[in-house]
């Protein structure tokens, strides 16, 4: 008889088979982006819209991000199962549309729809992986989740290359229909959750529901694509941004009427929470360094292929899983709290490093600097996941984890508009100064100016220094958002998390 969430978790031992489908279901998130991307140029090339392509990953991500706070309120009000299960279809209808569609239009509606399927298997797999384990043992579990990362990172573009030169894209989302398939039967079959009262069930917030996705659309569609579609300080950007602001006064409006608020203040009314919330905020930031700007490092500086340049940055995914299952021996002696703050030095410490290597380096220096970034990042974000939800009951974790998840996306969001904006301005300083024309003046530029055989040594040297100027100053900033990181938690959260009675290690 299959043991319900509640005792699977009182055991120690939750069933083998609902581990394996959340796994399945984080795998399917995960894999997402790192397919899609190895295989733009072909979709481009058959589907055209190589102006708009970029919105196959944006609106992806956009449809998670606003969509988790959402899909938290709704585990915590209707239960885990019903939101995951609809999660996993609404992913695997978004997969079978994206593997119909006929332009690129149509392509990015989709992925919108896989990305909405994506916010709740993302934040309501992380609840229930702590719903199922107890404090002493969910470090097993969340560095399984680690580890799923970590292998999507690997496999991801290896996978979508080989559909790409050897089937054709559409399989990229094809091959998710059996897995999703799979993962909704494990769930609807093997999982169970204790029967709540009608006493226990607010009306859900659709509203408040609305106002945060609307809300959140506008905003984050600003940070996106200001600087990129448009300027910054033009008529789209600040309509965008003005009309978010008004959204955001609709949302606090609503919210404060609404009897089960979507985005209930307690949020940050606690400190526990609200410090971890701006912890990871600030990591969304500063992983955006490692994530975007060390492959055209690798590739515009060191000269590696783009295979290469891309495993240069996956082996970050190798040390972080590793380091995460290792915390909870440092957590243990001397609390969440201390742990995270360790962690985040270190990082601090390993990308300021990356801005003293030389020039011209070798390959295995920014590999040992990822490698060390993944161990220092693994100690700093799992003490504070594991220990934030213990500190609030079953029917708060679903919002707690998503608000932790939701922030860690904005901050990512954030920081790519922001050391994007830090990249071109550097690069167009260095250019605008160059001896030599014809020389690119925005960073996306870079790689087809170095591949230009006609360019001369001294201009391609040129152009490497000015490449690597720019990546320093991104990793300084990722520096800076680091530091701020250690002063939220040391001057916000509290020493020790209250951790509730019921989970507290015998």
């Amino acid at each position: 008889m299959a043991r319900t969430a509640e005792e699977a978790a009182a055991a120690g031992r939750p069933p083998s088979a609902v581990v394996a489908s959340l796994m399945l279901g984080m795998a399917l998130v995960a894999l997402d982006s790192t397919v899609v991307a190895t295989a733009v140029p072909q979709i481009v090339g058959d589907l055209g819209g190589f102006s708009v392509f970029s919105w196959l990953f944006s609106g992806y991500l956009l449809a998670v991000t606003v969509s988790l706070p959402v899909y938290g309120k709704l585990s915590d009000t209707l239960g885990r199962k019903p939101v995951l299960l609809f999660g996993m279809a609404l992913f695997l209808a978004g997969s079978l549309l994206c593997a119909l569609a006929w332009n690129m239009a149509a392509l990015i509606a989709f992925r919108i729809v896989q990305g909405l399927g994506g916010g709740a298997l993302q934040g309501t797999v992380q609840t229930l992986a702590a719903d199922l384990y107890p404090l002493k043992d969910r470090p097993r579990i969340q560095a399984r989740m680690s580890s799923v990362w970590a292998a999507s990172a690997v496999a991801g573009p290896a996978l979508g290359g080989f559909f790409a030169a050897y089937a054709h894209w559409r399989w990229i989302f094809l091959v998710n229909l059996p897995l999703a398939a799979l993962a909704l039967w494990m769930v609807g079959r093997h999982l169970t959750e204790p029967v709540r009262s009608p006493g226990r069930r607010g009306p859900v917030d659709w509203a408040g529901a609305l106002s945060v996705f609307a809300c959140g659309g506008v905003l984050l569609l600003a940070l996106v694509q200001g600087g990129v579609a448009w300027p910054w300080l033009s008529a789209p950007s600040l309509g965008l941004v003005g009309a978010g602001i008004l959204l955001a006064l609709l949302v606090v409006r609503v919210e404060r009427r609404a009897a089960e608020p979507i985005l209930p203040g307690w949020v940050w009314r606690r400190r526990t929470i609200a410090a971890v919330n701006l912890a990871l905020g600030a990591l969304g930031l500063l992983m955006v360094a490692p994530m975007v700007f060390v492959p055209t490092y690798a590739q515009s500086v060191l000269g590696l292929p783009p295979v290469a340049a891309g495993l240069v940055m996956s082996v970050m995914t190798l040390s972080w899983p590793l380091s995460a299952a290792l915390s909870q021996h440092v957590y243990r002696r001397i609390g969440f709290r201390n742990s995270a703050a360790v962690g985040i030095t270190l990082a601090a410490a390993v990308l300021f490093s990356f801005t003293l290597l030389p020039q011209p380096g070798r390959p295995w220096q920014p590999v040992l600097v990822m490698l060390l970034l993944g161990a220092a990042l693994g100690l700093f974000q799992l003490p504070l996941i594991i220990g934030v939800q213990s500190t609030v009951g079953w029917s708060e974790r679903g919002v707690t984890t998503a608000s932790v998840l939701f922030c860690r996306q904005v901050g990512q969001s954030v920081g790519a508009a922001l050391f994007g904006a830090v990249a071109n301005a550097t690069l167009a300083a260095r250019l605008a100064h160059a001896p030599m024309p014809g020389l690119p003046d925005r960073l996306d530029g870079v790689s087809k100016a170095l591949d230009d055989s006609g360019l001369s040594p001294a201009a391609a040297g040129y152009l490497r220094e000015a490449v690597a100027a720019a990546v320093d100053h991104v990793f300084l900033g990722a520096t800076l958002a680091a530091v701020l990181a250690l002063l939220v938690l040391l001057l916000m959260a509290p020493r020790t998390f209250p951790v509730l009675p019921e989970h507290r290690e015998e």
